[in-house]
């Protein structure tokens, strides 16, 4: 499936998009956004304490979650002022990591109206590919009202 042509909306900073994850799962976890390019979008997270499984290995979890929050962050950027929601996320988890930094880059399949689809690629610091995922969003006229 060959990526949208979009360019990202004037005044889109790494700097907003890391202050939105203060207090969020994304700060728990380590997740930083280090690169927003032409058609992607590139974060990192620590392989610690924070994000092992009982075995001491990168838990599929924490990738699924750096996953999610490339692919929603992404989305709600080209959302027009529109809320994005997740509809489905799959992963396939393709190598072990112990230690480290992984880097996730997201990517466009599908921009519409009424939905997006996105597919996250997570690396480890060699360059080899860690996780495969692609997530579904619904696009939203609103936000969801909170609790």
């Amino acid at each position: 499936m060959a990526a949208c042509d979009f360019t990202w909306p004037e005044g889109t900073t790494l700097a907003a998009l890391n202050a939105r994850s203060a207090g969020t799962l994304m700060e728990a976890l380590g997740i930083v956004f280090t690169e927003l390019g032409e058609g992607y979008l590139r974060a990192t997270m620590p392989v610690d304490a924070r994000t092992h499984q009982p075995y001491g290995l990168l838990h599929g979890g924490a990738s699924v979650a750096l996953a999610e929050t490339l692919g929603s962050s992404a989305g709600a950027l080209l959302a027009g002022g529109n809320a994005v929601v997740g509809l489905e996320i799959n992963a396939n988890h393709l190598r072990a990591v112990r230690e480290g930094t992984v880097t996730g880059t997201t990517r466009p399949l599908h921009i519409g109206r009424s939905t997006q689809v996105w597919e996250i690629e997570i690396e480890d610091e060699a360059g080899r590919p860690v996780c495969i995922s692609r997530i579904t969003l619904a696009v939203l006229p609103q936000p969801p009202a909170s609790a």
